[in-house]
C-alpha cells in the first residue's frame, strides 16, 4: 500500500485540534509538575552535568599552603608583611608538580595530586566577607544580609532529582554554626526544596541517623495514618486557597514515607567491599600535627563514601562538610592534619567516580568560604582573607589540569581574571544546564535569582 509524507507542519495544517492538542499537554505536563515537584526537569540548555558533590572546608584552608604555588613568597619570607607589625609567612610544605599538566599542588595533598590532570583550579577567588560566618553564607547562598535559598535548594528546584524515592538534596554534617540551617534551607522557595541533613558538625558520621526514618508500624498501617492525615492537611489548604506552609508540610510528608523505603539502603555502606573502604580511607587511623588533632580519614572517608552512594542513587546535589581549617595559630599542626583526614578520602573519591563513569557528568567542588593571609599571625599562623584562595572542580563539564587566574607574587589578592562567588555560583548552574538569570523565583512581587543581579559565567573553565 502507498503512504502518502506527512510532515509536521502539514499535519498541524490540517489537523484544526493539533494546536489545542498541543496546549493541553502543556497544560497536563505542567499539573504534573506541580504534583510532583521533585520530579526530573528540563534544563535551558544542554547540560554538562547531571548532580554536583560540594567538599566544603569550613574555616578557609591556606591557599598558598595548598593549591596556589607562591615561591617569592617562600625567598621574601620573614620580611615585612602588607600589614603594619606584621612579617611574610613562607609555606611550610613543598610544592611540586604533578601529571602530564604540571599543576603545581602542595605536598599536604599527595593523594589528590595524583588527579591533578582531572583538576580545574580556580586560583582568583574572591569574596565580599572576611568573617566566617557572612563569608559562609554567602558561598552557600549567594547573600549574607538576608535569608535566600540555599545553592543546592536553587538546584533542586530548578531540576528537580533523578530519584523521587530520595531527597534531591542531602547535607552531611553541615556545622551548627556559621549560618546553620540557613546553608541548606529553601528561603522562599517551596519547603522539598530544603537539603535533609545526615549527621552534624564534628560528630562521627558512623553513628549518624535521619531522624523517624524507620517507623514502628508497618508501612500499610502507616500508609493509612498518613492518608488520613494529609486528607487533613488537603482540606486545610482548600479552604486557605493558597498557603505555602501546608503545601511544604504535604510534600515533606509524602517523600518522608517513600523514603523510610530507600534511604537506609543507601546510607548502608556495610556491603561495601574492603577494596572500596580502603580506597576512601575507612578503617585507616593516624594522628599527625599534634595529640589535639585526628588526621585520620577514616570519617571523611565515609561522608565521602555516603555522597557517591547518593549521587549514584539520583540525589541532584549532595554537600559534604570537614572540620575547621581556621589556623591563626597552629598552622603547621592544623593544616596537616586538616589536609592528612581528607586528602585520601577526596582522592578516593574521584578515583570511585572515574571507575563507575560518574565523573564525566558529575562536578565535584573543594572550597572553603575565603582563604589565609600571606603574612604569619600569632608566628605559626595565618589570618583571614577574602581578597584570595583557591578551589577546585573536577568532572562535570570542566577542563581538567586546567588553572585558571592568578594571585599576586604574594598570593596576597586576586589580579587576574578574578571570579567572584556569584561568578562561581553562575558558573556550577550553568554546568547543571540552568541559564542563572532565568532561573527566578517570584517572591514579594519580585523575581529572585541565586546571583541577585550580579554573576558572569566562568567561559574560561568549560571543557
Amino acid at each position: 500500500m502507498n503512504t502518502i509524507p506527512l510532515s509536521r507542519r502539514a499535519a498541524l495544517q490540517t489537523a484544526s485540534c493539533g494546536f489545542g492538542w498541543l496546549a493541553l499537554n502543556e497544560i497536563a505536563h505542567q499539573a504534573a509538575a506541580a504534583d510532583r515537584p521533585l520530579a526530573s526537569k528540563m534544563t535551558h540548555f544542554p547540560a554538562r552535568a547531571k548532580r554536583i558533590i560540594f567538599l566544603t572546608m569550613r574555616g578557609g584552608p591556606s591557599h598558598v599552603d595548598t593549591f596556589d604555588h607562591k615561591p617569592k613568597l617562600s625567598a621574601d619570607s620573614g620580611k615585612p608583611g602588607h600589614r603594619p607589625g606584621t612579617k611574610l609567612l613562607g609555606s611550610k610544605w613543598k610544592f611540586a608538580q604533578h601529571g602530564k599538566s604540571g599543576l603545581w599542588v602542595s605536598e599536604l595533598f599527595p593523594n589528590v595530586a595524583k588527579h591533578a590532570d582531572e583538576l580545574c583550579l580556580v586560583r582568583s577567588m574572591q569574596t565580599d566577607f572576611p568573617a566566617h560566618p557572612q563569608a559562609f553564607l554567602q558561598m552557600h547562598t549567594g547573600s549574607a544580609q538576608f535569608v535566600r535559598p540555599s545553592l543546592g535548594a536553587w538546584a533542586v528546584y530548578g531540576l528537580g532529582t533523578l530519584n523521587e524515592n530520595l531527597p534531591g538534596f542531602v547535607t552531611v554534617s553541615p556545622p551548627s554554626d556559621v549560618g546553620g540551617v540557613q546553608n541548606y534551607g529553601s528561603g522562599f522557595l517551596p519547603a522539598i526544596h530544603q537539603g535533609t541533613r545526615v549527621g552534624s558538625g564534628a560528630r562521627p558520621i558512623a553513628t549518624a541517623t535521619v531522624r523517624n526514618l524507620s517507623g514502628k508500624m508497618t508501612p500499610a498501617d502507616q500508609r493509612g495514618v498518613l492518608d488520613l492525615v494529609q486528607s487533613l492537611n488537603r482540606e486545610k489548604l482548600s479552604a486557605d486557597k493558597v498557603n505555602p506552609e501546608i503545601d511544604g508540610v504535604i510534600e515533606s510528608y509524602e517523600l518522608a514515607f517513600k523514603m523510610q523505603k530507600e534511604l537506609p539502603t543507601v546510607l548502608d555502606i556495610s556491603k561495601e567491599s574492603a577494596a572500596t573502604k580502603a580506597l576512601y580511607g575507612i578503617g585507616a587511623t593516624g594522628r599527625r600535627g599534634g595529640a589535639q588533632f585526628d588526621s585520620s580519614p577514616d570519617d571523611f572517608g565515609r561522608k565521602c563514601l555516603l555522597a557517591r552512594r547518593l549521587s549514584e542513587a539520583g540525589v541532584r546535589f549532595v554537600e559534604v562538610s570537614h572540620g575547621n581549617w581556621d589556623q591563626h595559630f597552629n598552622l603547621a599542626a592544623g593544616h596537616e592534619a586538616n589536609a592528612a583526614s581528607v586528602d585520601l578520602p577526596i582522592a578516593g573519591l574521584l578515583t570511585d567516580l572515574k571507575q563507575r563513569g560518574m565523573l564525566r557528568d558529575t562536578l565535584v567542588v573543594w572550597s572553603g568560604e575565603f582563604g589565609r593571609t600571606p603574612h604569619a599571625q600569632g608566628g605559626d599562623g595565618r589570618d583571614h582573607n577574602n581578597k584570595a584562595f583557591t578551589l577546585w572542580m573536577a568532572g562535570g563539564g570542566v577542563k581538567g589540569g586546567f588553572s585558571h587566574g592568578a594571585t599576586d607574587e604574594y598570593g596576597y589578592e586576586a589580579v587576574e581574571k578574578k571570579v567572584h562567588v556569584h561568578d562561581l555560583h553562575a558558573t556550577m548552574l550553568h554546568l547543571l544546564g540552568l541559564d542563572h538569570e532565568k532561573l527566578t523565583y517570584r517572591y514579594a512581587g519580585r523575581d529572585f535569582r541565586l546571583t541577585d543581579v550580579k554573576g558572569n559565567v566562568v567561559k574560561e573553565v568549560l571543557a
